[in-house]
């Protein structure tokens, strides 16, 4: 096998997904100068010809890019909402992970706390969160309460189920043995609990980040001055698009960095998951 044919297999993944994405961005910027307008035509008709002249309506990469460049670093406009967003979604998360992790460990533990709150978990987990926006609004205003309870309410379901998912997969022959030597609750808790449920909670903290995410474009869309959803608003309702598409790249950029960082330290603790029975 060749030098090339093993940097391709070792790198497999990373090369097709830039392929891919390359592809994607070429294809765009195509429809944006008209590139493909003739090759479309018998497919599309008179909609591929009009193709060329609704460069408002799809933008191209190069000019998200330059609209990028210009508000980060021309006027920067982007940075004031940037903060914005980041102050919300970072409260929001941190409750959602304050709140989340004791109310699932707890539910996982204690048996008839966890037939108390399952109702709640199961009607919350079948509810779209972003049907209470408007209850929220009326209750706390448009103003960062609002944004940082939409985030709670998305973000700390997946972190309590898979506390409480977490405790009920920790094997029981250590908890016996500890409890047959005198340990109590809380040492239970702190020697094996927590360490087995540690790499479940770093899963549950990767879905809290998306949902997060989602809860911040929302709540802001919804009504806010400011922020990057407010910024994805102004813009397409006055035909913006590149600066449309530089929110929302903002926005997955974000999102990956934060469950990358996750993703790392999970594969840290990846010995601390048990072993799968199958």
């Amino acid at each position: 096998m060749s030098t090339k044919e093993n940097f391709y297999l070792r790198h497999e993944r990373a090369t097709l997904g830039t392929i891919m994405v390359l592809m994607t961005l070429i294809f765009w910027e195509g429809l944006e100068r008209g590139w493909w307008a003739d090759a479309l035509h018998p497919v599309l008709g008179e909609s591929a010809e009009r193709l060329q002249l609704e460069r408002i309506f799809i933008s191209s990469p190069t000019l998200v890019a330059s609209a990028a460049f210009r508000m980060f670093f021309v006027t920067g406009e982007i940075w004031r909402d940037i903060a914005w967003s980041a102050l919300g979604y970072g409260l929001g998360l941190a409750l959602a992970i304050v709140i989340g992790i004791p109310l699932g460990l707890a539910a996982g533990w204690y048996r008839r706390f966890s037939y108390a709150i399952d109702p709640f978990l199961s009607a919350l987990n079948a509810t779209p969160q972003v049907a209470f926006l408007p209850l929220i609004v009326v209750w706390v205003g448009t103003g960062l309460g609002a944004r940082v309870l939409i985030i709670v309410l998305l973000a700390v379901l997946p972190i309590a189920i898979n506390a409480r998912a977490a405790v009920r997969t920790t094997d029981p022959r250590l908890i016996k043995v500890a409890s047959s030597f005198g340990a109590g609750d809380f040492r239970l808790f702190r020697t094996i609990i927590l360490p087995s449920a540690v790499p479940f909670l770093l899963a549950a903290l990767r879905l809290a980040i998306g949902r997060g995410m989602i809860g911040v474009v929302v709540g802001e869309i919804y009504g806010s001055a400011a922020g990057i959803g407010a910024m994805i608003s102004q813009a397409g309702s006055r035909f913006q698009t590149d600066k449309v598409f530089v929110g929302v790249l903002t926005i997955v950029a974000a999102g990956l960095i934060l469950i990358e960082i996750v993703q790392r330290i999970e594969r840290r603790v990846e010995a601390w998951r048990p072993p799968v029975q199958v």
